[in-house]
């Protein structure tokens, strides 16, 4: 049997546990989104995922299975056991042959949580000694699933106990599970951090430009960090709520999942794949401030729509988006069914596009995440080259950022969500991060007000807490 290959992993899927139990629980006083907090708050297992899809929270919980891949080995844990395979330069195709496991051992309705680096792209477009050592892809597959919409949670977990505690903390009244006390950042303070230090960004912007000119790529989505202060400590759950009812976005997620925290509001998907082989993604590009004013609103939703700079930015990337989709798809099955609609994204509006297609017979989720990983919105074109371009003018490992959390099935579904609007830590460091699209006909102060204006989404619903 050869390490890292389907037949390796067999063992592993049986190990995993099956889901035995269900409950349906009436929640009539609460929203979902505050309910799948409470179940992150009430800390039932050392890693959890909150992933809103289409109208649904859902929460997940119960470490005691999961697989996590750096460059050179896949390692995968259940039932107090470990497996490890080498990834031989290939961590994605073996992370995925350790999931299909789960379909073949019979656990026909799994579901799996997790994310992925965006150091992954240059595993699978670039240069992969850029890729580093750290992980690049981690998932869970919870003990306890809830799926949360308006009065109503279904539970699904592997024995009665998981089932009854979390039906237990849903039936609990929200007044006796107060959250913890917090405080919001004062919106001058939120200003500084979004304003502060952007010489270094406008500079790298500039550079970016002239590389474009002289025909080394055609777009780069060059981004800039915003460290956060370790004291008062950011209360990521507190956050996300507040974020996500001032926020309007494809996806939500909260996660603290394989040594990372994130708490973010995804303006567009990187791919979503059905259990049919409908496989679609979302690519957003070309932006302007979303404020209070429904005249000035629509004063630059004209400018945006008849901008050559945005209008340019954005047909890149559908056109893009659907080479990628077709080397994936079955020929002739990729249309673009949604071309430059503008749409509000919380602190912004975006031109946005829908490309779909179906994905070849043979080829799975997996495959179509490959090709179209790291969105096109978040990297630039040509990708291998925009790769470059971000290793040499960005500072440090973009981490999340740019990457996905995504939410998947032993059915051959996966939605991913692109890692952009969001609060994201390791360890008691946290920070913001936005981009902007640059393209030759770039102004560094427009691209630099450009991610202030991306931040606006995030920083003034920033919530603290005393350690």
């Amino acid at each position: 049997m050869t390490t890292g290959s389907p037949d390796y992993w067999e063992e592993w899927g049986r190990a995993v546990p099956a889901l035995r139990c269900s409950l349906h629980v009436e929640t009539p006083h609460e929203d979902p989104s505050t309910a799948a907090v409470r179940l992150a708050d009430a800390a039932l297992a050392d890693q959890y995922a909150v992933y809103e899809q289409e109208g649904v929270w859902h929460f997940a919980a119960g470490s005691a299975v999961s697989l996590t891949a750096d460059a050179t080995r896949v390692t995968a844990r259940a039932d107090g056991r470990t497996w490890t395979a080498e990834a031989s330069a290939r961590p994605l195709e073996v992370f995925a042959a350790a999931l299909d496991s789960l379909r073949d051992a019979g656990h026909t309705d799994r579901r799996f949580y997790g994310w992925s680096v965006f150091e992954l792209a240059h595993i699978l477009h670039g240069d992969p000694a850029a890729g580093g050592t750290g992980p690049l892809l981690h998932a869970l597959v919870p003990c306890v699933e809830v799926s949360l919409t308006p009065g109503r949670a279904e539970i699904r977990a592997v024995d009665e106990a998981w089932a009854r505690k979390a039906g237990e903390l849903l039936a609990e009244s929200t007044a006796s599970a107060a959250r913890r006390a917090t405080t919001g950042v004062a919106p001058d303070r939120a200003e500084q951090l979004i304003s502060g230090s952007t010489a270094a960004y406008g500079e790298a912007v500039a550079r970016t430009v002239a590389d474009i000119r002289a025909g080394l790529l055609e777009k780069a989505v060059l981004s800039r960090a915003v460290p956060l202060p370790a004291v008062p400590v950011a209360d990521f759950a507190a956050t996300y709520l507040a974020g996500r009812r001032a926020n309007t976005p494809a996806r939500s997620f909260l996660i603290d999942l394989g040594g990372r925290r994130a708490a973010g509001f995804s303006p567009e998907t990187v791919l979503e794949v059905r259990q049919d082989g409908r496989v679609s993604t979302q690519p957003l590009a070309g932006t302007r401030a979303l404020g209070t004013d429904p005249a000035e609103n629509s004063r630059r939703r004209e400018e945006l729509l008849t901008d050559p700079k945005e209008i340019h930015e954005h047909a890149v990337s559908v056109r893009l988006a659907c080479d990628e989709m077709e080397a994936v798809c079955r020929p002739g099955s990729v249309v673009v069914e949604e071309f430059m609609a503008v749409r509000p994204r919380g602190s912004v509006q975006h031109l946005a596009s829908r490309v779909t297609g179906r994905l070849r017979d043979g080829t799975g989720p997996w495959a179509a995440f490959a090709s179209l990983f790291p969105a096109i919105t978040a990297t630039g074109s040509r990708k291998r080259d925009a790769l470059s371009t971000l290793a040499r003018y960005e500072e440090g490992p973009r981490g999340l950022y740019g990457g996905a959390v995504f939410r998947g099935g032993t059915d051959g579904s996966l939605d991913a969500a692109l890692v952009l609007r969001t609060l994201l830590g390791v360890g008691d460091t946290t920070w913001l991060r936005a981009g902007a699209g640059v393209t030759g006909q770039s102004v560094p102060a427009r691209e630099i007000e450009e991610t202030c204006e991306k931040l606006r989404s995030v920083a003034p619903h920033l919530r603290y807490t005393e350690r």
